[in-house]
């Protein structure tokens, strides 16, 4: 029963189609930086909560600490550009791919525990090592003070016919970047769930034991979509990096980082395809729309979030089909006539 709801949630994409056919359009309407540089954020943490619920929603690895992967894609590529000379282009796929082997080594010890708390204290400790490892390398990544003069996106020729300037202050290359690289997490994404790998981790999510019965190899799915998972988060934390120009080990690789991906994922819908990135773009810009309350701003989001969870367990993405439902029963109600009504004198 699960696996069939979440195949239909994967099937029913929703708004998600609208949604990126706006933000393609969104320049043109509004140049504005600030409005792109929210959306930029919005794609950068859909990226991110996608990439995780492949992980948790789809796989069943209940994992905590996938910020550590975003902070080693930052600060892995923002170090290799800065240090090695390397252009950015090269360094984010260099960073993302030792994300994934990050991922990979965390995935040994994880896939021995069974119980779900302890993967999640595991995780959990694995992504503050690495925080800590950021912070106390002060040669090398000035620690709290922040890791300054990182490169911005060289510009770039597309199709040999227009050039891509990436100028911080216009954003408008780098929000067609961000742009490309959601449209790109989302492509290999669904490409992996609507196949026979994606039904394998589904199975594994639902019952390791009749899983293995059928002859799926717990471990090698388990740690491809580790990898896969904490690859994409790589990526993203690579190109934020090359858009932010300053690092933290708290902005890269915080809890609180973390905690925000998991409000979007819950948001959304846990499983589902298009509900993290709807809910991304909804948390995002609805945080920022706060903002002007001041103290008030955190108390009202997260009272929100807190109705949203209790009025849609499912997330944002059942929440359609949801409301149909209550249509369809409210409907016949209110046209059923009371015998007194349907008394006529003779």
């Amino acid at each position: 029963m699960q696996l069939q709801r979440t195949r239909s949630s994967i099937g029913q994409w929703g708004a998600l189609p609208w949604l990126l056919a706006s933000a393609a359009l969104l320049p043109g309407f509004s140049g504005n930086a600030y409005v792109l540089h929210v959306a930029i954020l919005a794609m950068i943490h859909a990226v991110f909560a996608a990439s995780w619920n492949l992980a948790t929603g789809i796989t069943g690895l209940k994992s905590f600490g996938h910020q550590a992967f975003f902070g080693i894609g930052a600060y892995g590529s923002a170090l290799l550009s800065m240090q090695a000379g390397l252009s950015p282009w090269f360094s984010v796929w260099i960073a993302a791919l030792a994300a994934a082997a990050a991922g990979c080594l965390i995935a040994l010890p994880v896939l021995r525990l069974k119980s779900v708390p302890h993967v999640a204290i595991v995780t959990l400790a694995f992504a503050e090592i690495v925080r800590l490892v950021l912070s106390n390398a002060k040669e090398l990544t000035r620690g709290e003070m922040g890791l300054s003069g990182i490169p911005a996106l060289p510009d770039i020729v597309v199709f040999g016919l227009r050039v891509v300037h990436y100028d911080v202050a216009a954003k408008t290359g780098y929000y067609y970047t961000a742009l490309a690289l959601l449209l790109l997490s989302l492509l290999c994404l669904g490409t992996v769930i609507r196949s026979r790998t994606g039904l394998a981790l589904m199975a594994i999510r639902d019952s390791e034991t009749a899983a293995e019965s059928l002859g799926i190899g717990l471990t090698a799915h388990k740690m491809a979509a580790f990898a896969l998972s904490a690859l994409l988060v790589g990526l993203a934390g690579a190109f934020y990096a090359h858009y932010v120009l300053v690092l933290t080990p708290g902005s890269a690789a915080g809890v609180e980082l973390m905690m925000l991906i998991v409000s979007i994922v819950l948001v959304g819908g846990l499983g589902s395809f298009a509900g993290p990135v709807i809910a991304a773009f909804v948390l995002t810009c609805g945080l920022e729309g706060l903002r002007g309350l001041g103290e008030y701003r955190m108390l009202i989001y997260g009272g929100l979030i807190v109705v949203v969870v209790l009025g849609f367990p499912d997330g944002l993405a059942s929440a359609p089909a949801r409301l149909r439902r209550l249509w369809a029963r409210a409907g016949p109600a209110s046209r059923r006539r009371t015998p007194a009504a349907d008394r006529r004198p003779a």
